[in-house]
Protein backbone atom coordinates (compact mmCIF):
# COMPACT_ATOMS: atom_id res chain seq x y z
CA UNK A 1 0.00 0.00 0.00
CA UNK A 2 1.86 3.17 -0.95
CA UNK A 3 0.91 6.05 0.29
CA UNK A 4 1.00 9.74 -1.22
CA UNK A 5 0.03 12.71 0.41
CA UNK A 6 1.03 15.37 -2.49
CA UNK A 7 -1.60 16.32 -5.68
CA UNK A 8 -1.74 14.01 -7.91
CA UNK A 9 -1.65 16.23 -10.76
CA UNK A 10 -3.03 19.48 -12.24
CA UNK A 11 -5.72 21.55 -11.21
CA UNK A 12 -7.19 22.27 -8.06
CA UNK A 13 -6.96 19.16 -4.66
CA UNK A 14 -10.17 18.23 -3.62
CA UNK A 15 -12.17 20.07 -1.60
CA UNK A 16 -13.75 17.52 0.30
CA UNK A 17 -10.96 14.93 -0.33
CA UNK A 18 -13.63 12.99 -2.35
CA UNK A 19 -14.93 13.07 -5.87
CA UNK A 20 -17.46 16.25 -5.66
CA UNK A 21 -19.35 18.22 -8.06
CA UNK A 22 -20.86 21.47 -8.67
CA UNK A 23 -24.14 22.05 -7.91
CA UNK A 24 -26.69 25.66 -8.14
CA UNK A 25 -28.62 25.53 -5.33
CA UNK A 26 -31.53 28.66 -4.56
CA UNK A 27 -32.01 29.35 -1.00
CA UNK A 28 -33.16 32.01 1.05
CA UNK A 29 -31.06 34.79 2.14
CA UNK A 30 -31.47 33.36 6.06
CA UNK A 31 -31.08 30.35 5.04
CA UNK A 32 -27.72 31.74 3.11
CA UNK A 33 -26.74 33.65 6.44
CA UNK A 34 -27.20 31.03 8.98
CA UNK A 35 -24.87 28.74 6.75
CA UNK A 36 -22.13 31.21 6.80
CA UNK A 37 -22.57 31.39 10.80
CA UNK A 38 -21.46 27.61 10.35
CA UNK A 39 -19.02 27.58 8.07
CA UNK A 40 -17.55 30.91 5.80
CA UNK A 41 -17.58 28.37 3.04
CA UNK A 42 -21.58 27.65 2.32
CA UNK A 43 -21.00 24.34 0.40
CA UNK A 44 -18.48 23.23 3.78
CA UNK A 45 -21.12 24.22 5.91
CA UNK A 46 -24.18 22.03 3.74
CA UNK A 47 -21.74 18.86 4.01
CA UNK A 48 -21.35 19.26 7.21
CA UNK A 49 -25.20 19.69 7.77
CA UNK A 50 -25.84 16.39 5.61
CA UNK A 51 -22.92 14.33 6.56
CA UNK A 52 -24.56 12.40 8.93
CA UNK A 53 -27.71 11.51 6.68
CA UNK A 54 -25.15 10.58 4.23
CA UNK A 55 -23.37 8.23 6.89
CA UNK A 56 -25.65 5.39 5.61
CA UNK A 57 -25.62 5.84 2.17
CA UNK A 58 -21.75 6.49 2.20
CA UNK A 59 -19.44 3.37 3.34
CA UNK A 60 -16.05 4.22 4.77
CA UNK A 61 -13.06 2.02 4.77
CA UNK A 62 -12.47 0.91 8.69
CA UNK A 63 -9.80 3.13 8.36
CA UNK A 64 -8.21 5.41 5.60
CA UNK A 65 -6.57 8.86 5.44
CA UNK A 66 -8.23 12.61 4.93
CA UNK A 67 -5.95 14.29 3.08
CA UNK A 68 -5.52 18.29 3.26
CA UNK A 69 -2.56 19.31 0.98
CA UNK A 70 0.54 17.50 1.41
CA UNK A 71 -0.42 16.11 4.97
CA UNK A 72 -3.16 13.52 6.10
CA UNK A 73 -4.77 11.97 9.48
CA UNK A 74 -6.13 8.35 10.11
CA UNK A 75 -9.53 8.75 10.00
CA UNK A 76 -11.43 5.36 11.51
CA UNK A 77 -14.83 3.81 12.50
CA UNK A 78 -14.81 3.81 15.84
CA UNK A 79 -13.47 0.70 17.43
CA UNK A 80 -14.57 -0.41 20.97
CA UNK A 81 -11.21 -2.26 21.15
CA UNK A 82 -9.13 1.25 20.13
CA UNK A 83 -11.55 3.14 22.65
CA UNK A 84 -10.48 0.61 25.61
CA UNK A 85 -7.11 1.59 25.25
CA UNK A 86 -4.96 3.32 27.68
CA UNK A 87 -3.75 6.29 26.22
CA UNK A 88 -6.08 6.71 23.36
CA UNK A 89 -9.23 8.76 22.64
CA UNK A 90 -11.36 8.70 20.05
CA UNK A 91 -12.39 12.24 18.70
CA UNK A 92 -15.84 12.04 17.01
CA UNK A 93 -15.99 13.71 13.68
CA UNK A 94 -19.68 14.56 12.42
CA UNK A 95 -19.95 12.27 10.31
CA UNK A 96 -19.13 9.47 12.70
CA UNK A 97 -16.10 8.27 12.45
CA UNK A 98 -13.34 9.55 14.30
CA UNK A 99 -9.83 10.89 14.68
CA UNK A 100 -6.92 9.09 17.06
CA UNK A 101 -5.67 11.27 19.86
CA UNK A 102 -2.80 9.78 21.82
CA UNK A 103 -2.22 11.04 25.57
CA UNK A 104 1.31 13.17 25.36
CA UNK A 105 2.95 9.63 27.07
CA UNK A 106 2.31 7.49 24.24
CA UNK A 107 4.38 8.30 21.13
CA UNK A 108 2.88 6.70 17.50
CA UNK A 109 5.03 3.50 18.08
CA UNK A 110 3.63 2.59 21.06
CA UNK A 111 0.72 2.87 19.74
CA UNK A 112 1.47 0.88 16.82
CA UNK A 113 2.75 -2.00 19.42
CA UNK A 114 -0.57 -1.74 21.46
CA UNK A 115 -2.61 -2.44 18.08
CA UNK A 116 -0.45 -5.53 17.81
CA UNK A 117 -1.16 -6.42 21.10
CA UNK A 118 -4.37 -5.78 20.90
CA UNK A 119 -4.48 -8.53 17.72
CA UNK A 120 -2.73 -10.80 19.62
CA UNK A 121 -4.83 -10.89 22.67
CA UNK A 122 -7.57 -12.14 19.85
CA UNK A 123 -10.31 -10.88 22.67
CA UNK A 124 -12.12 -8.92 19.91
CA UNK A 125 -14.93 -8.12 17.54
CA UNK A 126 -14.58 -9.01 13.51
CA UNK A 127 -14.95 -5.60 12.34
CA UNK A 128 -12.73 -4.02 14.91
CA UNK A 129 -9.91 -6.28 13.68
CA UNK A 130 -10.42 -5.55 10.16
CA UNK A 131 -10.02 -1.43 11.83
CA UNK A 132 -6.94 -2.44 13.42
CA UNK A 133 -5.34 -3.87 10.49
CA UNK A 134 -6.34 -0.58 8.09
CA UNK A 135 -4.54 1.06 10.95
CA UNK A 136 -1.38 -0.74 11.06
CA UNK A 137 -0.93 -0.93 7.07
CA UNK A 138 -1.46 3.15 7.02
CA UNK A 139 1.40 3.40 9.86
CA UNK A 140 3.43 0.09 8.34
CA UNK A 141 3.81 2.12 5.03
CA UNK A 142 4.38 6.20 6.18
CA UNK A 143 7.46 4.47 8.05
CA UNK A 144 8.55 2.51 4.87
CA UNK A 145 7.88 5.20 2.78
CA UNK A 146 10.96 7.23 1.91
CA UNK A 147 8.30 10.48 1.18
CA UNK A 148 6.56 10.25 4.46
CA UNK A 149 7.69 11.47 8.04
CA UNK A 150 5.30 10.66 10.67
CA UNK A 151 4.43 13.73 13.39
CA UNK A 152 2.50 13.27 16.28
CA UNK A 153 0.34 16.54 16.98
CA UNK A 154 -2.02 17.84 19.18
CA UNK A 155 -5.35 18.25 19.12
CA UNK A 156 -7.98 20.28 21.71
CA UNK A 157 -10.25 18.49 23.29
CA UNK A 158 -12.87 19.66 26.03
CA UNK A 159 -14.11 17.45 28.50
CA UNK A 160 -17.19 18.26 30.66
CA UNK A 161 -16.48 17.92 34.37
CA UNK A 162 -20.36 18.17 35.13
CA UNK A 163 -21.49 14.60 36.20
CA UNK A 164 -23.75 12.90 34.91
CA UNK A 165 -27.31 12.16 36.39
CA UNK A 166 -28.02 8.77 37.98
CA UNK A 167 -28.89 6.66 40.97
CA UNK A 168 -26.28 8.09 43.44
CA UNK A 169 -24.38 5.67 45.56
CA UNK A 170 -25.67 4.21 49.10
CA UNK A 171 -24.26 6.51 51.82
Amino acid sequence: MAIRLARAGPGRPQKFGRPARAVTVTLPEDVVEALKRLDADVSRAIVRIALPLAADVTPYAPAELSKHGDTAVIVIRPVPAIERMTGVTLVPLPDGRALISLDDAMTIYEFELALRDVLDDGDIERTDVSAIRAILDILKSARQAANITLHQRRIIVLQSTRRRRGPRPPG
